[in-house]
This record gives C-alpha cells, sequence and structure tokens, in this order.
C-alpha cells in the first residue's frame, strides 16, 4: 500500500469514528454529499413520524437507556480514575454505629483516592447524620425535662468532634482535586476549540491536498492527546468535531475502495462488539455486565467508525437490543434487591411496633422504666442491623421509628419527672443517716455503735433513687463514715484476734502432728495418747471465725486414728464431740448451747420415730423367714438407728453436764 493509500485508509477510519458518535445519538450518518444527507435525515424523520404512534414509548425508553450510558461516560471520561469507584465495595452502612461509620470514613480517606469515594463518602453522612440527630433530639428533650432553657443547650460528642475533623479533611482533599481537574478540563477545552477552528479554517482550501492531509494527521494526534474535557461539554465538543471531520472528508474526495474496506473492518469490529453485548446478556454478574457495556459504548462512540449505510440501521438496533436487554437485567436485580428489602421492611416494621408497644406502656417504677430502656436499646440495635428498605419506603420508616422512641422517651421523662418529689424526700432521709453515720464514726462504743451503723445501712439500701446531681454527693460522705467507722472496729478486732491468730498457728502445728502420729501397740495407751492429743486441742482456745475449717480437718484426723484402734463409732463420735462441747463453751455462747441441744433433742425425735417406723414395717414380714433378703435388711436398718439413737442420747448427757 501506498502512502498515499495509507493516508486515505488512515483519514477515512477517523471520519467512520466520527459517524459512529452520530449514529449512537440516533443521528442520520452522513452521505458522500449534502443531497445524500439530506434525504437520510428525511427519511429518518418520515419513519420516526409513521412509528410513533406505536412505538413511541419503547424509543422514549431506550433513548433514556442511551442518554443514562452517555452521561456516565461523560462523567467517567472527565476523570479516568472515577471508573474505580465501582470496585469498592458499598457496605452496609445503616448497620454500623457512629464509631464504625467515623473509622469506616476514615479509612476510605486513607486507602482510596478521593474522587472515587464521592458516593460513600455521601452515605456515610447521610447514615452519621441521622443517628447524630437522633440522639441530639434524645438529648434534648432530657434537657428540657430537667428544666433548661432551649437556648442553652448545645450537643456534641467526641464522636461527633472526630467525625467532623475526618470529614473537613475529605472537603478539603476533594475541592483541592476538583479545583485542579476544573484548570485541567479547561485548558484542555481550549485546546480542542483551538484544534477545531484550525480544522474549519482547511475545509475549502484546495491549495496542496497533500499537504492538507498531512496538516489534518498532525490535527488529528493533536486530538487524541488533548485530554478530557468538562462532563457538561463532552456531547457537543465531540458532535462538532465529527461534523468538521466529516465535511473535510467530502471535501477531499476520498476513494470509494478505501472507504469499502474501512467499512467492511468497522463492520467486523462492531459485529464482535454486539456479539459481546449479547453475551453479556446472559451475564449473571449485573454491576460487571453493565460497567462492560459502557465500555462497549465508549468504544462504539468513539474508537470505531462507521459502517455501509445498508448495514448501519440493523447492527444498531442489534446493538439497542442487546444494551436494552443488560438494562432490563439490571432493572430485574435492582427489584429483587427491593423484594429482599421488601423482608427488611417488615422487620423493620415489626421492631417498630414492638417499640410502640413498649411506649404505650404504663410505667409504675424505676426498674419497670429501666428494663424497657434496655428493651428499647435492644430494638433500635436489632432496627438499624435489619438492613435496607426500599427507598420509597426509607423515610417513612425512619420517620415512624423515631417517632415511637420519642414517644417513649417522653414517657420515661415524665415518669422521672413524677419521681423528682419522692426522690427529694429520699434525699432528705438519706441525709439523715449521713448525719447518723458522722456523729458515730468515732464513736469508741463499739458494742452499742455497730448495730446503729450495720441498720442505717441496711436502711440505706431500702430508701429509693434521690436527683442525680445530689447521688454521688451524698453517698460518698456516707461511705466515707462508715469506711471510717468499720475501719476502726476491724483495728480493734484484729487487736483482740491476736490471741485466736497464736491459737490457730498452733492448731496448725498439732493438726501436722496428729497426722503424723504414730499410736503405741497398747490400746488403752494409744486411747490415752488420742485423749493427750485432745485435750491439747481444746486447751489452745478459739480460732477467728473465719478459720474454723481447722475443727474440721482436726476431726478427720481423728478419725483416721481411730479407724487404727478399731474403735467403735459411737466412741470415737463421742470423744469428738466433747472437743466440740467445749468449743462451744468457750464461745461464750449460752445461746449456742440452747441450740445445740435443740438441735440434739429434735435428732433423737426424729431416729426414734424412724425406728418406730422400721418396727412397724416388720409386721409385713411377720411370716417371713428371718433369713430373707428384705428381712435382714430391715433388721439391720432397725440396730443401725438404735446405734444412732444411743449416740445422740449420750451427746445429750455430756450436753447436760456442761450445763450442771
Amino acid at each position: 500500500m501506498s502512502d498515499k493509500e495509507a493516508k486515505r485508509e488512515s483519514t477515512e477510519n477517523q471520519e467512520n469514528i466520527e459517524k459512529s458518535k452520530d449514529v449512537q445519538q440516533n443521528m442520520p450518518a452522513p452521505g458522500s454529499d449534502t443531497e445524500e444527507m439530506e434525504k437520510q435525515a428525511t427519511d429518518a424523520q418520515t419513519k420516526a413520524s409513521a412509528t410513533s404512534d406505536h412505538n413511541s414509548e419503547p424509543e422514549q425508553d431506550s433513548d433514556k437507556i442511551h442518554d443514562e450510558l452517555d452521561e456516565t461516560l461523560a462523567e467517567e471520561n472527565e476523570d479516568e480514575d472515577l471508573q474505580k469507584r465501582h470496585d469498592i465495595e458499598m457496605k452496609d452502612y445503616h448497620a454500623m454505629t457512629m464509631n464504625e461509620l467515623v473509622m469506616e470514613l476514615d479509612e476510605l480517606l486513607k486507602s482510596e483516592k478521593i474522587q472515587t469515594i464521592r458516593d460513600h463518602v455521601q452515605e456515610i453522612k447521610l447514615e452519621f447524620d441521622s443517628k447524630f440527630d437522633e440522639e441530639m433530639e434524645q438529648k434534648k428533650e432530657d434537657f428540657l425535662e430537667e428544666g433548661g432553657n432551649i437556648i442553652d443547650f448545645h450537643y456534641s460528642s467526641p464522636t461527633k468532634k472526630r467525625f467532623n475533623e475526618v470529614y473537613f479533611k475529605y472537603k478539603e482533599q476533594r475541592n483541592k482535586h476538583y479545583e485542579e481537574l476544573k484548570k485541567n478540563l479547561n485548558q484542555n477545552l481550549k485546546e480542542r476549540l483551538a484544534i477545531i477552528e484550525e480544522l474549519k479554517g482547511m475545509i475549502g482550501d484546495s491549495a496542496d491536498m497533500n499537504n492538507s492531509f498531512a496538516t489534518f494527521k498532525q490535527l488529528q494526534e493533536r486530538w487524541k492527546k488533548a485530554g478530557p474535557v468538562p462532563r457538561e461539554d463532552y456531547k457537543d465538543i465531540w458532535r462538532t468535531y465529527h461534523h468538521h471531520v466529516e465535511v473535510f472528508y467530502d471535501f477531499l474526495h476520498l476513494d470509494r475502495e478505501f472507504r469499502d474496506l474501512d467499512f467492511k473492518h468497522n463492520l467486523d469490529q462492531k459485529l464482535k462488539m454486539i456479539a459481546r453485548a449479547e453475551e453479556l446478556t446472559q451475564e449473571t454478574n449485573i454491576n460487571r455486565a453493565f460497567r462492560e457495556l459502557q465500555m462497549l459504548h465508549k468504544m462504539w462512540k468513539e474508537e470505531v467508525g462507521p459502517v455501509a449505510k445498508e448495514y448501519r440501521e440493523d447492527i444498531w438496533e442489534r446493538f439497542s437490543a442487546a444494551t436494552k436487554k443488560i438494562h432490563e437485567n439490571r432493572q430485574a436485580y435492582f427489584e429483587e434487591l427491593d423484594k429482599a428489602r421488601e423482608k427488611n421492611l417488615e422487620k423493620k416494621n415489626e421492631i417498630i411496633d414492638s417499640i410502640k408497644n413498649i411506649a404505650q406502656e404504663e410505667i409504675t417504677s424505676h426498674k419497670q422504666a429501666q428494663a424497657n430502656i434496655r428493651k428499647i436499646e435492644s430494638l433500635r440495635n436489632e432496627f438499624f442491623k435489619a438492613g435496607k428498605v426500599p427507598k420509597k419506603n426509607a423515610e417513612e420508616s425512619w420517620k415512624r421509628f423515631k417517632e415511637n422512641v420519642r414517644s417513649f422517651n417522653r414517657k420515661k421523662n415524665a415518669f422521672y419527672k413524677n419521681l423528682k418529689k419522692e426522690q427529694y424526700e429520699n434525699l432528705s432521709k438519706k441525709l439523715e443517716l449521713v448525719q447518723i453515720a458522722e456523729e458515730n464514726k468515732d464513736n469508741l462504743e463499739f458494742k452499742i455503735t455497730t448495730p446503729i451503723m450495720k441498720r442505717i445501712q441496711s436502711e440505706w439500701k431500702k430508701i429509693g433513687h434521690v436527683p442525680r446531681k445530689d447521688s454521688d454527693k451524698i453517698w460518698k460522705r456516707f461511705k466515707k463514715a462508715c469506711n471510717h467507722y468499720f475501719n476502726r472496729l476491724h483495728e480493734k478486732q484484729n487487736e483482740e484476734n491476736k490471741d485466736e491468730m497464736q491459737a490457730f498457728e498452733k492448731k496448725k502445728e498439732l493438726l501436722e502432728k496428729v497426722k503424723n502420729l504414730t499410736l503405741p501397740q497398747d490400746h488403752q495407751e494409744a486411747l490415752k495418747l488420742i485423749k493427750e492429743q485432745i485435750n491439747i486441742w481444746k486447751d489452745l482456745g478459739h480460732v477467728p471465725f473465719k478459720m474454723k475449717y481447722i475443727e474440721g480437718k482436726f476431726n478427720k484426723a481423728l478419725d483416721q486414728l481411730f479407724k487404727q484402734l478399731d474403735i467403735s463409732k459411737r466412741e470415737s463420735e463421742l470423744l469428738k464431740y466433747e472437743n466440740k462441747l467445749q468449743s462451744l463453751d468457750q464461745a461464750d455462747g449460752a445461746d449456742k448451747l440452747r441450740k445445740e441441744e435443740f438441735f440434739i433433742r429434735k435428732r433423737i425425735e426424729e431416729t426414734d420415730q424412724e425406728i418406730i417406723q422400721l418396727e412397724n414395717n416388720m409386721q409385713f414380714f411377720s411370716n417371713a423367714d428371718e433369713s430373707n433378703p428384705l428381712v435382714k435388711e430391715v433388721l439391720k436398718n432397725i440396730e443401725r438407728k438404735k446405734q444412732e439413737l444411743g449416740t445422740w442420747e449420750a451427746k445429750l448427757k455430756k450436753l447436760r453436764n456442761i450445763d450442771s
């Protein structure tokens, strides 16, 4: 192919690219001369008029679809990085707390380009503002209920402050980016308009066709490198450029052979694009299919030239049909999303109804109020985690939610307002107790004062709430006075417990000795040795109350010694019981001895009744042989109970000896 032919083919390619834009915009493709162009325009208008009665609505739908695609192309042409926004996950911001929203916004600023996160930031801000407004409204109502003046109300929070800081940082970065972008876009627009003016100046200048063509090629290269323009100028600048390129081609009267070859090449390319678009109608990833469709439209519009007139309408209709099908798939996808969100709406309505039911309850106690507050908070969390609802229902759902939450809060506030009188009465009662505590905190009469201090502590617990502003203050005074007194009491008790602690240490040593005691072979000598250990244990005296567990350990050690002697259970029990009696007697507790006697008498009575019952049961076996297993078991139980009865009676005798 000669250089001249190559130039012609290249020029034809560019002409076809320009014409494809007009095809996509439903404009008639230009022919070889003005008359042919006018005829195509007239035919297209006639066809549109003839079909408008029965097909206007589908055409309008198709135009709307293509307009949406053009708008997207214009926007993404303005800033190539905008395409990356589709790859950033749009999370369920509705389910996030305010703290989580702040962290999410901060993370987006750190990890993504500023122009790609606009939609995400808008969604985050919408959710944050909604949640914060709800919280602020509640704080305002609380403020007013407590007697505040609306003029004085102001509310903020650390979370709100942090959000404002991060959002301000976002706006700064965004504004800086778009200011720079605007300068570049306007400069590119000037450059492209200048190229168009130069192109217009070449039309009609037939002085040197070769030089004109070479200059035209240079203009094309400059056009390709001129960069994006503002989106509002995108359509017009391309349309104007295409128009003057077509006029220039007509002026050159290019060779039809090269044009037909270029038409064939463009037809092959567009058929491949149509095939891919038709494949995309089966794509299950709807967002991916739509993004790829946008790229196909960009190629059809800006990169691939026109085809022969006899194919133009057919291939455009096929491409439009595939486009419409993908759009329908996308609409169906969003309808399915809305169906899922309908379920979310049902769930949220149930939650709102639950909140409404709680809000309608009459609050009669602080306990009920607090329980309902926890229920409402739980339902609030469920509401936010229930997911998004259909857009048409979002505002109404949010409105109902806020109204019912506020209704509960008003009733709660009214309840606590009515409690204020009672709270001030409670405050008066507690202040009296504070006075008693402070007056007695240094009292040296511990036996008299301790019951008083314990009584006022008990009374304090029974008195209800006091006003919040006084609660901590009077509690600290009361607690300080009580702690002061009981610290002094414990110091005195610790001083008195010195002897008991010494007794405990000695008993610990004796316990270890008894555990390792080796008994002599002679039974009487061994028994005498054990009794000596018991007497030593008795003489050591009392141990602190919380350390009385050592008595049980000593009894277990004695049991091991008694086993070695093969002593009767009754005898061992009585020996250990003497130790217990001495402990009760030394405790200076006549009341404890009386309780012990009552307990033993009760056990004697119960055991005696059990023996009578067992003996009565024997009447059922009057004709049975004593070798009968059941008879033997009953007789064995009777004997065991009689032995127990004897042990209890012996214990009672020893107890009476102490009393006497």
